[in-house]
């Protein structure tokens, strides 16, 4: 495969640079994937496609004010992205400047100098007056994505988390989640349909370009997940009763089919087509322990889906690794015919854009 496989035209006009007021009044597309049925709806609609003893799973990471701008002594302005918290007031970060970084660099900020200790591969590892996350925190502004065309406002940091963040450590939103407001889950639970939660910190390394061309060539950059005991426990009750288990995001796929696959002794940091297609009626749903670590997972087209039977997502960006995980789990022709409905229906891209509802579906 290549990347170009999962290329679609899209308008730049039909990127949000806004979210909506009310979260749930977003457009849902729902794609039937084994038939390539389409449907264009609301995200307030979702009740209607699930039903009593569902579960419904939720991504709990909560993103931080991970954007800081600093200056270097000679002047020039350097733009640091915090991409993981460590011990004793260090992190490692992205960090952007119009002359190379090196290693020793002091650069102020509003909240006093941080230092730039070493490269590591992509990041660099820096030292700040005070624990990471409290910093940022305090000093940093909401991360907006590199497609949203404006500074962040107020707003933005409570606009961009979703209302089931709980445990801080993202510097991207789970964006799934946002289209989910008080009402919306008053209405699911009324219908039913039970709740529970993951983490999976999403990294600044999702808004990356894919490089080169051949897709089995990419790696993805690690991110912190864990599934804890009581989701495992919803899960084997849900499977018993013969209901789904319905992800909401792509960080919830992830962090689900990682523990899936070190629930069988396999690494889900290494592992991209572990486990080789079956047909369905000979598919038994794996036991799932509890697993908290690093994943690389890079799921594509072949990649044999363990636990998600359906999945809430935004629109993704031509030839992302999203956008391939879309299409391993509704089929790739389905899920790009539906991309192409979507364009022409117009419907709103990224982050603060329409959702999608969609099954599973084949391999094509």
């Amino acid at each position: 495969m290549r990347r170009q496989d999962f290329a679609y035209h899209l308008p730049t006009d039909l990127i949000a640079h806004e979210p909506l007021a009310e979260r749930s009044a977003a457009r849902m597309l729902v794609l039937e994937a084994m038939t390539g049925t389409v449907a264009d709806r609301t995200v307030r609609d979702l009740p209607e496609y699930l039903r009593r003893g569902d579960l419904l799973v939720v991504n709990d990471t909560r993103v931080i004010a991970a954007r800081l701008m600093g200056t270097k002594p000679s002047g020039g302005r350097v733009e640091i992205l915090l991409e993981r918290a460590l011990e004793a007031r260090q992190a490692l970060a992205q960090l952007s400047a119009s002359k190379p970084i090196r290693t020793g660099l002091e650069v102020e900020t509003a909240g006093g100098v941080v230092r730039v200790l070493a490269r590591e591969a992509e990041l660099w590892r820096i030292e700040l007056p005070a624990a990471a996350v409290e910093f940022f925190e305090r000093f940093g502004e909401v991360p907006l994505p590199p497609y949203i065309h404006r500074a962040p406002r107020a707003a933005d940091r409570e606009r961009y988390q979703s209302i089931f963040a709980r445990a801080p450590g993202a510097v991207a939103a789970p964006t799934a989640s946002l289209h989910f407001d008080e009402a919306l889950t008053a209405t699911l639970d009324a219908r039913g349909v039970r709740r529970a939660c993951v983490t999976l910190h999403v990294g600044a390394g999702t808004f990356q370009p894919l490089r080169g061309d051949e897709v089995a060539a990419q790696v993805l950059h690690p991110e912190r997940a864990a599934v804890g005991a009581e989701t495992c426990a919803a899960i084997a009750r849900t499977r018993a009763a013969g209901g789904r288990v319905i992800a909401v995001g792509t960080t919830v796929v992830r962090a689900l089919e990682s523990a899936a696959l070190a629930s069988q002794g396999l690494a889900p940091g290494e592992e991209r087509q572990a486990l080789a297609p079956v047909p369905r009626e000979e598919w038994q749903a794996p036991t799932l322990a509890p697993w908290r670590g690093e994943t690389r997972l890079f799921i594509t087209p072949g990649f044999r889906f363990q636990v998600c039977d359906v999945l809430l997502t935004n629109f993704h960006l031509p030839e992302s690794t999203l956008l391939m995980l879309v299409c391993a789990f509704a089929g790739r022709r389905a899920a790009l015919d539906a991309y192409a409905h979507a364009v022409q229906a117009r419907y709103r891209f990224f982050s603060y854009g329409d959702a999608m509802l969609l099954t599973r579906g084949g391999a094509t």
